[in-house]
């Protein structure tokens, strides 16, 4: 039996959610059973309430806000336990075109990819701001070029689909967003992914993710950067060193064209900016060796990571899986303070 769990972080939405789950189809192709997961990030309005109204069949909620990436953790954990084999992740504010999802898990259900993002057409987003239009465009553009993604993709897009097998992979440690550390995560285990062009809906309310457009910037690329590095940490030192050293060969070569036309004495700080180019370099390139090693080490621990959780999720009856009683509409689970 195949299931699909679309899950809906959502936080003080209650303007939103209902619409949002009476938009998802419950028939699709190739898929047997569809449930709705709402993650409740601690909201203080009625959310939970028109959750239920609406038709979601599992609701976990937190005690207190404890932010995207948090919530889409515990969204991803929850779906594998529900028995997914398909996992679907939208927003509670509309902002996606949930109609859409039979297009956007098309990919995984015919075995051609991991991981599907539903990519937006920013450019047609008239409500959105002018800097955090060209804010992602830009960001878009650096990581695209960063990750080897095709041109298309839109790293910043929530609405995507993923196979079993790829939640089961993936981890999310920041705290405040995914998308970008969870792409790169899949480029490192060598997941297949795949784009969408999927427009999305103007939200004209205040973003509950940012406070401003530069404090987004700021946290988002923290986490983007941290990402990039922490998984190509041997790329990034071996880069930096190739550059020291060819600067340090250059200056060498300008202090020796110099030396030998007899005017070497007035060029001593050539010398001594070549070798101390040179010398950090190969303390650079040494890193990187043990960079390298930390890199197999973590591959290894993710490894074991992803056999625990396969076998957890396999087991997991915390949610009275992987049969749901027929008369059952809704069940609130309360996650665990961390």
């Amino acid at each position: 039996m195949s299931t699909l769990v679309v899950i809906i972080p959502a936080y003080n939405e209650e303007e939103n959610i209902g619409d949002v789950i009476r938009e998802i189809p419950r028939q699709l192709d190739g898929i047997d059973r569809t449930f709705v997961l709402v993650i409740d990030d601690g909201s203080r309005d009625r959310t939970v309430e028109l959750a239920r109204e609406a038709g979601a069949d599992f609701i976990v909620q937190h005690r207190h806000n404890r932010g995207l990436a948090v919530s889409f953790r515990d969204g991803l954990d929850a779906a594998l336990s529900l028995g997914a084999d398909v996992i679907v992740n939208t927003d509670g504010d509309n902002h996606y075109d949930q109609s859409r999802i039979p297009e956007l898990v098309e990919p995984i259900i015919a075995g051609e990819a991991d991981i599907v993002i539903g990519s937006r057409q920013i450019g047609g987003l008239s409500q959105m701001t002018f800097a955090r239009r060209w804010g992602n465009r830009l960001a878009n553009s650096i990581f695209r070029i960063l990750y080897g993604l095709p041109p298309d993709t839109d790293i910043s897009s929530g609405f995507r689909a993923y196979s079993r097998d790829a939640a089961l992979r993936l981890s999310v440690t920041s705290k405040y967003t995914y998308t970008h550390e969870t792409l790169i995560s899949a480029l490192d285990h060598r997941l297949t992914i795949a784009s969408k062009l999927i427009p999305a809906r103007d939200v004209t309310r205040p973003s509950r993710l940012m406070s401003s457009v530069g404090s987004h910037v700021f946290r988002a690329g923290s986490v983007a950067f941290m990402s990039f590095v922490v998984h190509r940490l041997f790329r990034v030192l071996t880069a930096a060193s190739a550059v020291l050293v060819l600067a340090g060969a250059v200056l060498w070569v300008r202090f020796l064209y110099f030396f030998l036309s007899g005017d070497g004495g007035g060029h001593l700080q050539s010398l001594v900016a070549a070798s101390l180019a040179i010398i950090l370099g190969a303390f650079l390139l040494t890193a990187a060796f043990f960079a390298a090693i930390l890199a197999k080490n973590r591959q290894l621990i993710e490894e074991m990571l992803y056999q625990q959780r396969k076998q957890l999720h396999e087991h997991d009856t915390d949610l009275t899986l992987p049969e749901v009683p027929a008369e059952l509409t809704a069940v609130t689970k309360v996650a665990p303070e961390d």
